[in-house]
């Protein structure tokens, strides 16, 4: 007769020996929604939002954050970020490693998703999903994210003026169209109002 051994299960999905908090930033124009996975705190993931581009309150959350981690385990972690590449990835970047938080900016299309089903697009899943992310890169697992290198603040102004210049052109296409249109259909055709 064999001998069964029972092991303990543990869920292997989120390890709970954290030597950090791990934040996850879903960023938007009006808030900013701030996922956090700390220790001494289980598997529970946290959410908190701040208003969007309010830096100070989102340094001061972090504060807060650090603080319950001191009163419950009595160590002071440090923090650990993660936000996608677009609306403000590279300025919150430069700003959260300026008060030394070690920050990565990742490329959102690099996370793995199950392509077997439909799944929800919600800030609080993404926020879940990237601070998985953080994770698994930092406990070296290959190609589970690509970090991008965020560029210099001269490099993105340089980037900036050509996304511009292509607005700016494509709005004055929808303007000309308007006026042709308009135009057109007051019987007045062959008007060129660039000229």
């Amino acid at each position: 007769m064999e001998a069964v051994t029972s092991q303990p299960h543990t869920p292997a999905a989120i390890r709970t020996d954290l030597a950090a908090i791990f934040v996850s930033l879903e960023l938007s124009r009006s808030t900013w929604l701030i996922t956090s996975l700390s220790p001494g705190n289980g598997e529970k993931m946290s959410k908190h939002s701040v208003a969007g581009g309010d830096v100070a309150a989102l340094l001061h959350r972090f504060a807060q954050l650090q603080e319950k981690v001191r009163s419950r385990t009595g160590n002071h972690v440090p923090i650990v970020s993660i936000q996608e590449a677009g609306l403000d990835g590279f300025w919150i970047d430069r700003v959260l490693k300026a008060n030394g938080i070690e920050s990565y900016v990742v490329d959102p299309a690099s996370i793995a998703i199950s392509r077997r089903r439909r799944r929800a697009k919600t800030d609080k899943l993404d926020g879940e999903a990237l601070v998985r992310a953080l994770l698994a890169f930092k406990r070296g697992e290959p190609r589970v994210c690509a970090m991008v290198n965020p560029p210099s603040p001269e490099e993105e102004d340089r980037r900036r003026i050509c996304r511009e210049r292509k607005v700016l052109i494509a709005e004055r296409v929808k303007h000309v169209n308007r006026i042709k249109g308009l135009l057109f259909g007051q019987g007045i055709s062959g008007y060129e109002p660039l000229r």
